[in-house]
């Protein structure tokens, strides 16, 4: 009797048991063909010709379904999703992880794609840091350029105090050997600031010391204006 009772009992257990892992994998394939959908709209909307405006309609919930969709497509295909990061211009801390991800690829579309983006997505200090170490390091000339383009123009998240960080490292900058990185600190500079102090990047070695020490001091003024 009590083998009986024993099976009688497990008979709804099991039942039960399989049924909640029907539902469970129920759930999973409903989950997998809501993402699977949300995906193709997203393609839909991106390709072959990108509906920006349709893609910011839809709100910021929608960056998540595009950093998802950026890990999954080709470079030519994350080029233009990183152009779609850029144009919204909202900050994302997934946009950003993904476009890290890339920025050293020697891919030149997404290359250039990906340091104008990250500037319109994030604030945080590796972002510039990223931007001013392609400035001063990358080995293509075009990618330097570009990176110092994104400083001049597409930090458009920084706070005052996030600002002075950005300044002081353009200003190292100026000591750069590299006379090409020279030149394109020296126009970011002026962009974020309106002024050059005078600073030629091809000057004699003394010439840029004397303009770089101006620089200095000017940005521990700027910094103790803004502690005040």
């Amino acid at each position: 009797m009590n083998a009986s009772r024993s099976s009688a009992f497990l008979v709804p257990v099991l039942l039960l048991a399989c049924s909640t892992a029907a539902a469970s994998d129920r759930r999973a394939a409903q989950q997998m063909e809501a993402t699977d959908y949300g995906e193709q709209k997203l393609r839909a909307l991106l390709f072959p010709s990108a509906d920006l405006e349709a893609i910011r309609a839809q709100g910021r919930g929608v960056l998540a379904g595009l950093a998802k969709l950026y890990e999954r497509s080709t470079e030519d295909e994350k080029a233009v999703i990183a152009w779609a990061f850029y144009t919204l211009g909202w900050k994302s801390a997934e946009a950003k992880r993904v476009l890290m991800a890339d920025a050293h690829t020697p891919h030149e579309a997404l290359r250039l794609q990906v340091q104008w983006a990250l500037g319109r997505v994030s604030n945080d200090p590796d972002v510039v840091d990223v931007l001013v170490g392609n400035m001063r390091d990358d080995a293509n000339p075009l990618f330097r350029d570009k990176a110092a383009c994104a400083l001049a123009h597409d930090q458009i998240h920084l706070t005052e105090e996030q600002k002075v960080r950005l300044y002081e490292r353009l200003i190292q900058a100026l000591s750069d050997p590299k006379p090409q990185v020279r030149e394109i600190a020296i126009k970011v500079l002026g962009i974020q600031t309106g002024q050059t102090k005078g600073f030629n990047p091809g000057a004699p070695p003394a010439q840029r010391e004397q303009r770089i020490r101006e620089w200095q001091r000017w940005l521990e003024e700027y910094r103790s204006q803004l502690q005040l």
